[in-house]
This record gives structure tokens, C-alpha cells and sequence, in this order.
């Protein structure tokens, strides 16, 4: 999981979280509604999360899902906890951990995904335990041993949860009013990475990524760069 390879990117779209609760609402790689209404042209200028601006595209989603209820819309939370992860320079570290969560200046990819969907409110770590516990033996069963402390740390276990509980969307960074602030993108053929689609672009519109594979700059151009 170390330093992002150039290779095929897979994309698992916005979804619709169906376990156990109601309407769950996952903005992640990218996470929205089923019912996604085609993209407007002009943007979206939304107010800035504690100082941090966010421009997301109009989706047609009325209202914008906020989860938690807190009145700020979950895409600008996960685009906010990923950030909250990448400023605070966490330690790469792949390690085990009694109880799952590793200390919060520690981790690996997949820790800023479950940091920043903790900021709208999910729990990345019971969505999964419970759905490899529903599907042990279909979707999981190259697993051995079910192990809820890491389990959820493990980026083809996550995929393989995106997969069932979200809407695959284009892999083509230029397309870019398919790409939205708080997507989630899953790289390599061994889906051996994940990462944050930020608010922020470069020259040619291609959104940067909020990812952690213990490079200097967390927040970057990318994409474009690994396409090529």
C-alpha cells in the first residue's frame, strides 16, 4: 500500500448504504443516491466548512443528504475529514491494532477513508463487519479468519462492500462532471489503494486526491498524472 503505481484506476461510484439502517446515505467513492439526477453545467458555490471553501456541482440532489443532521451536507464532511487526516500529517503505518482504530497520528490508506466518512457521520468499521458477516460466504469468502480489528482496514474488503452498496461511476478523470467532491476512487489492479476526491482542480478541471501512502503532500494532483 505503499506510494501510489501508475496502474488502472477502478472507480466505485456513489451509493446508497442498505445494511441494517434505513436510508443510509454514503457519499464515498462517491457515495449519494440511487435516484442521481443528471449534472447541471454552472457549479455550485456552497458556504466554506470552518474556513475550508467547497465548490460542489448541482446534482439535481434535493435536499443534499447530511446524515448526521448537523446541517452540514456529507459531501463537504468527508472532502473535510479527509482533509482534517491529510493536514495533520498522520504517520504511514501498517500495523495491527487491539480494538481496530490505530492512534490517530498513525495509518494507512484506508484510515483516512473511515476518518473522513466519521466526520458525516458513518462508521466505516460496522458497515463493513456487518456486511461480512451477512456475506461471509459469498462476497468474503477468500477471508480465513473474520478479524472485526482489522478487517475494515483492508482495501479490498472495503471495494468489495463499495461494490454491493454503491453505484460505479465513470473511470474516465475527463469526464469531469462526473467527479464530485467526496467520491471515493480505488487504484490499481490489486486494488491496493484508495483515496478522497478533493473540491480542489488543476488547470485542465481534473479534481485533486486526499489520499495517504505516506507521501509529503496529501492533498494532490494526481489523476492525471497516474493515467498517464
Amino acid at each position: 500500500m505503499k506510494h501510489l503505481p501508475p496502474k488502472r484506476r477502478v472507480r466505485i461510484g456513489r451509493l446508497i448504504l442498505v445494511i441494517f439502517l434505513p436510508l443510509l446515505l454514503l457519499v464515498g467513492t462517491g457515495v449519494v443516491i440511487s435516484f442521481l439526477l443528471q449534472p447541471k453545467e454552472e457549479p455550485k458555490q456552497l458556504e466554506p466548512v470552518d474556513g475550508l471553501p467547497l465548490t460542489l456541482l448541482d446534482y439535481g440532489i434535493a435536499p443534499l443528504p447530511d446524515y448526521d443532521h448537523d446541517g452540514v451536507d456529507d459531501f463537504r464532511e468527508i472532502v473535510y475529514g479527509a482533509r482534517i487526516d491529510a493536514q495533520n500529517m498522520v504517520t504511514y503505518r501498517s500495523a495491527y491494532y487491539a480494538g481496530g482504530y490505530p492512534p490517530d497520528d498513525e495509518g494507512v490508506c484506508t484510515d483516512l477513508i473511515w476518518r473522513a466518512l466519521k466526520q458525516a457521520g458513518y462508521s466505516l468499521k460496522d458497515l463493513i463487519d456487518a456486511d461480512i458477516k451477512t456475506r461471509r460466504w459469498t462476497a468474503y469468502d477468500y477471508i480465513e479468519f473474520r478479524d472485526p480489528n482489522i478487517d475494515f482496514r483492508r482495501v479490498l474488503n472495503v471495494k468489495i462492500f463499495l461494490d454491493a452498496h454503491a453505484v460505479k461511476l465513470t473511470n474516465d478523470i475527463y469526464d469531469l462532471d462526473q467527479w464530485m467532491p467526496g467520491d471515493l476512487v480505488v487504484f490499481g489492479d490489486d486494488f491496493s489503494h484508495i483515496a478522497v476526491i478533493s473540491d480542489i482542480k488543476n488547470i485542465n478541471g481534473i479534481p485533486f486526491i486526499i489520499h495517504n501512502s505516506g507521501q509529503p503532500k496529501r492533498e494532490e494532483d494526481r489523476l492525471e498524472i497516474g493515467s498517464k
